[in-house]
């Protein structure tokens, strides 16, 4: 785990976005407690007969709209059945491969990983979080396991995370390296607190992590280059050095114990 204390500015980022210190951002506090009034009030009201019957509109707040995470549509399910098979070579409930569903039990089994982290983040945004690790990984063709494994090493899924050499966010890029992939990539770079957003870390680092894989051809090299630094790799494999071993050793150790759930990219 490369992070280790909280920057003055990250905490200023927090306070001005609105999340990262508590579970529950202030605006979702403020419209809690706006909630929690107007209820009173119609109690209220009823109990004293100003409400005409059927006039009462219940109170509810609006669930926040997240985009999809992939266009791809998945392959229709092919009907086993001949037209003359009998009733009884047909299995009594024939149970048909749902896409959907296990896109959300994906989803559900990275936020339960997620939960027992300190992501600082509100529940729906740990939501557009997942789904953004998803479609990154699913884009650069990473497992989202192996992505969510990385954020568990660097940062413990903390997002305002920042190292004793400045790495910084979910997945704890550099701010050099984060500038030049968010300029490669088209990304709006608003100076090194870019990196607090977890969803452009997350864009950034998934991204950096394929570049790497791709440049040496291996996961276990790749992930070496992502805690040391390319260039320091290529320096040792020059002198015929070993590549080490304990940072992809961490990563994969927090892979393989979610593995098996995680193994479906359908």
């Amino acid at each position: 785990m490369r992070w280790s204390t909280i920057s003055t500015r990250s905490l200023v980022w927090a306070s001005l976005h609105g999340r990262g210190l508590c579970e529950m951002s202030i605006a979702a506090y403020i419209d809690r407690v706006r909630l929690l009034f107007l209820v009173a009030c119609a109690v209220a009201a009823s109990t004293l007969g100003d409400f005409e019957e059927g006039t009462v509109e219940p109170i509810s707040q609006a669930a926040a709209v997240l985009p999809s995470v992939s266009s791809r549509t998945p392959a229709d399910v092919v009907a086993i059945a001949s037209s003359n098979a009998t009733l009884e070579a047909l299995p009594a409930e024939p149970k048909l491969i749902d896409p959907a569903g296990a896109e959300e039990e994906l989803i559900a089994e990275i936020l339960r990983r997620l939960s027992v982290r300190h992501t600082a983040l509100p529940e729906r945004e740990r939501v557009a979080l997942v789904r953004t690790i998803l479609a990154e990984a699913r884009l650069y063709d990473l497992d989202p396991g192996l992505v969510v494994a990385v954020i568990e090493v660097e940062s413990a899924g903390y997002h305002l995370a920042v190292s004793h050499v400045g790495a910084m966010g979910l997945m704890q890029l550099l701010p050099s390296t984060g500038r030049e992939l968010a300029l490669r990539m088209g990304i709006e770079w608003h100076g090194d607190d870019t990196l607090f957003d977890p969803i452009i870390n997350v864009r950034l680092g998934t991204a950096y992590l394929s570049q790497l894989h791709k440049r040496y051809g291996s996961v276990h090299t790749a992930l070496a280059a992502y805690n040391w630094g390319p260039g320091r790799i290529d320096r040792r494999i020059r002198r015929g050095a070993d590549v080490p071993t304990g940072y992809p050793t961490k990563v994969m150790r927090a892979f393989d114990r979610n593995a098996v759930v995680l193994v479906s990219r359908s």
